[in-house]
């Protein structure tokens, strides 16, 4: 019987304020979406950190034309000076650090470029000539790279060694900054959502203050009270948890899966099912959201 009338209160609660639950969900909704965008960066991060690194290679680019590099006063590396530098890399003090290299010449740096850059108009302004040969190295370690990097610098013939690490790490701040926005806005929506939530059950609670005033008059107790008052909280705000969730692995699905994998092949994007990692959590978040600011109001606006 007490678990029937608490269910029928909750459900007259929900229909006497529909507009205001339905506000808590969107706001809910809204807002989760903005928490579980920023796991989802994260979770992109971690997996393309993951893929790229088993990729990154050493790049050490020979002198050309015009190279005003220490190692360059003689002019463009000359063939001798490769065969010092492949020497070099085969030895056993350097070869234990990495797992192979191979030659980039300056034609397949070209080639390279052109596919891909092939949809910008720079393809056409530039030339073979104006490309550095290289030596592209798979380190074991890529951490170890400043041991190349001191070993090869000075090198005659040897204009610059980049670690393509340290792109991929500007490439990951950027998208670690795009998280912590995400995670702003979460937070100002999440606030939003408390408030609003807390207004939806004052209004609940207040027109409800007669039937509350009878139930006091018979004893009933003060959780039987309030629970209903905090489950129309509850109950909304798991709604819009649901629809955030639904939303990201939609996104993950459709815009990650179906779009950004055909356009970008090379790149390890996080599958649907990685996001549904993130529903127990955003549920978790709604159902304490809701609960804690229910509480805290009915602890002020409806005492028993």
């Amino acid at each position: 019987m007490r678990l029937q009338f608490i269910l029928g209160e909750i459900g007259s609660g929900l229909r006497r304020n529909m507009s205001m639950v339905v506000s808590v969900i969107l706001v809910t909704f809204v807002s989760l979406t903005f928490v579980g965008a920023a796991g989802m960066l994260q979770l992109q991060i971690n997996q393309m950190k993951g893929y790229w690194y088993d990729k990154v290679q050493v790049a050490i680019f020979l002198c050309g034309e015009g190279s005003t590099a220490p190692g360059c006063a003689s002019g463009s590396a000359t063939p001798e000076q490769q065969d010092n530098l492949r020497t070099l890399l085969e030895s056993p003090a350097v070869s234990q650090y990495i797992n192979d290299f191979q030659f980039e010449s300056k034609e397949d740096a070209y080639k390279h470029f052109k596919e891909q850059f092939s949809n910008s108009p720079i393809v056409d302004s530039v030339t073979p000539d104006q490309l550095p040969a290289s030596f592209r190295i798979n380190m074991k370690d890529p951490e170890k790279y400043r041991i190349i990097s001191e070993t090869f610098s000075s090198q005659p013939g040897v204009e610059t060694v980049i670690d393509q690490r340290q792109v991929l790490e500007r490439l990951f701040s950027v998208m670690n900054a795009a998280s912590l926005v995400a995670v702003i806005i979460a937070g100002v929506m999440t606030v939003c959502a408390i408030l609003l939530i807390a207004t939806t059950i004052r209004l609940s609670a207040f027109s409800r203050r007669r039937e509350t005033g009878i139930m006091r008059l018979v004893g009933a107790s003060k959780t039987v009270i309030q629970l209903p008052f905090i489950l129309e909280g509850v109950i909304a705000a798991v709604i819009g948890a649901a629809l955030a969730s639904v939303t990201l692995w939609a996104v993950a699905h459709f815009f990650l899966g179906e779009y950004m994998s055909k356009q970008y092949p090379d790149t390890a994007f996080i599958s649907p099912a990685q996001t549904l990692l993130l529903a127990p959590v955003l549920i978790g978040l709604g159902v304490v959201l809701a609960g804690t600011s229910s509480l805290l109001t009915l602890r002020r606006y409806l005492r028993v």
